[in-house]
């Protein structure tokens, strides 16, 4: 199943929205798993116990105000009520998904049990291998590289599929070949346009607009608008919304659960499932849709069209809608 763009693309709070919601819309999804560092649920329970008070509130507005980012504000903030061992959950980015899943299934009160999964080797984002364990980032780096060494690191299906869509120029896509057209795209829009971008607040529209009139690169606008309240990444997820047309407003419901491939297991359990969305696997089932749903799929279409200028042979418009369910026996 695929979690609608404008979550997919966002901070870690409303992705974990979005994939909770989409578990729960299923109506056949009794635990939902999820990676973590510390290997203690109850623990991450108090977590987000800590995060959900309102007592936390004012003092992460006082935080904010002394010009730290929001993660680092809210740390402290945690800690100066929870403690040391609390707040230490929060440094770690896993730990910090597996908080927001379980404020997500509080929020909407779903019966799902949360379900953790202790992470082993590497740490996320971590360039350096662990045994037989690499990050992501890790492998997606030697596969920039056509390095052999990536094959170690990923299962043998995926390294076959990789294989072949190498050969034909679909594989591995790469921002950077998209880059003058993200820089096009960033000094085309208005202060305005750029206020309607997620995570854009507290006038981070001016400063965007100013860095996008001077950066020659995307990293030189990364570091240029960057600073101790606003993260890299949270720079990296505004620009990537403006290029692909991601407004804020985008994620405030998923529509529709879109199945993207399912094994006979998939099948039954689907069969017998109660989903409280419109279920779709194929552009015929769209115009059954309303129009904040087709709306949503035609900004997905365009971003996989725009996705399409980044892999080493450009791909034709009009592939995600034409794509197939995958079925395996």
């Amino acid at each position: 199943m695929e979690l609608p763009l404008p979550f997919a693309c966002a901070g870690v709070e409303t992705f974990a929205r979005g994939g909770v919601a989409l578990a729960d819309a299923l109506g056949c999804v009794d635990i939902l798993g999820f990676g973590m560092e510390c290997g203690d649920v109850p623990a991450l329970m108090q977590a987000a116990d800590a995060v959900s008070d309102d007592a936390v509130k004012p003092l992460l507005a006082e935080k904010l105000a002394e010009g730290k980012s929001f993660a680092a504000a809210r740390t402290e903030a945690v800690r100066t009520l929870y403690g040391d061992d609390i707040a230490a959950l929060l440094c770690l980015p896993n730990n910090t998904l597996a908080v927001e899943y379980i404020r997500a299934l509080r929020r909407i009160a779903s019966p799902i049990r949360p379900l953790g999964v202790t992470r082993s080797g590497a740490a996320h984002d971590a360039v350096a291998t662990v045994g037989d364990f690499a990050s992501a980032t890790a492998v997606r780096d030697m596969l920039r590289q056509t390095d052999e060494a990536a094959r170690r690191y990923v299962p043998a299906a995926s390294w076959e599929w990789l294989g072949t869509a190498t050969e034909k120029g679909s594989a591995p896509a790469d921002l950077k070949r998209c880059e003058r057209a993200i820089l096009s795209r960033l000094r085309s829009m208005t202060r305005e346009q750029m206020a309607l971008l997620p995570d854009v607040s507290e006038g981070l529209e001016n400063r965007l607009y100013a860095c996008t009139r001077t950066a020659g690169s995307l990293e030189e606008l990364y570091a240029a608008v960057k600073s101790k309240r606003y993260s890299h990444a949270r720079i990296r997820r505004i620009v990537l919304s403006a290029f692909l047309g991601i407004r804020a407003s985008h994620a405030q419901t998923v529509p529709y659960l879109r199945i993207l491939g399912m094994n006979a297991q998939g099948r039954a359990l689907l069969a017998n499932a109660h989903p409280k969305l419109p279920m779709i696997s194929s552009y015929k089932h769209v115009a059954a849709l309303s129009t904040e749903a087709q709306n949503l799929y035609r900004l997905e279409c365009h971003a996989d069209d725009l996705w399409g200028l980044m892999t080493p042979s450009v791909q034709p418009c009009g592939v995600d809608m034409t794509a197939r369910l995958i079925v395996e026996c």
